[in-house]
């Protein structure tokens, strides 16, 4: 399985959070799935800190996704043109960014926001 990290997933992947899910944990740590963090979860995530609205402490967030052996995907043209084309369901930009590239490269979005599944898109939590 192919996974995409919503930008809290990742977050609380990182801090062992018991947030996380049982289903969302065992199938990050499964050697088996490939685990996708998406540049516009880095993006969103740091622009939430230097606002001060997200503690994350002074962890490097994109040298962690090669130290938990993740994959980065890039924001590519065919993710802004899909993004844009969504139905209004949900106004983040962020969140309707991972639904395009999750759509467009099937990937399974591991989130707990349940918006996701009415633009369509594959989920886990």
């Amino acid at each position: 399985m192919k996974l995409l990290l919503d930008s809290h997933a990742y977050l609380w992947w990182l801090a062992d959070g018991p947030e996380l899910s049982a289903a969302a944990r065992a199938a990050i740590a499964d050697p088996a799935n490939v685990v996708l963090v998406s540049a516009a979860s880095i993006w969103e995530i740091e622009i939430k800190r230097a606002l001060g609205r997200l503690e994350a402490g002074s962890t490097d967030l994109a040298a962690e996704i090669t130290a938990n052996r993740f994959g980065e995907l890039p924001i590519r043209a065919r993710h802004a043109a899909g993004a844009a084309g969504l139905p209004r369901h949900h106004d983040d930009p962020f969140d309707r960014m991972l639904v395009a590239q999750s759509r467009l490269e099937g990937l399974v979005c591991v989130t707990r926001d349940r918006i996701f599944e009415r633009y369509g898109a594959a989920c886990l939590w």
